[in-house]
């Protein structure tokens, strides 16, 4: 019986890609260590986010608002992933069958007509308005 063999030298650039990262992440942070800054002063020291100085507590309490704009964000853009894939396929060579055509069309129908009564059901509870 002839039992496969296990060549390492198709894994060798693979090998090599893995040294070269992991030395490049070794001499970098030696040489933050070695060339980087000494002097410990209070400004050096404060955190920084997003170019802002720090004022007042991080924990502050934020609109309902901010909440309900990411979740609508979410249902709309769920329904672009859905409707991706059906305006690709639905009308290419070999796509929906001819049979499914017409009720896979009026389910995509049905389905943004959903979404529009959502967008109007929103619009008309104030969610788009901002004090």
């Amino acid at each position: 019986m002839n039992e496969p063999t296990f060549d390492l030298t198709t894994y060798y650039p693979i090998f090599l890609y893995l040294v070269v990262i992991l030395g490049f992440a070794a001499v970098a942070m030696v040489a933050v260590h070695l060339i980087g800054p000494r002097r410990r002063t209070a400004v050096k020291e404060m955190p920084y986010e997003s170019g802002m100085d720090p004022i007042g507590d991080a924990r502050q309490r934020f609109d309902v608002k901010f909440y309900l704009v990411a979740i609508m964000f979410l249902v709309f853009d769920v329904e672009l992933l859905f409707l991706y894939p059906w305006a690709v396929v639905a009308y290419q060579e070999g796509g929906i069958p001819l049979v499914l055509r017409g009720p896979v069309f009026w389910g995509v129908l049905a389905f943004l007509a959903m979404l529009l009564i959502a967008y109007i059901y929103d619009w008309r509870k104030g969610v788009f308005k901002w004090r």
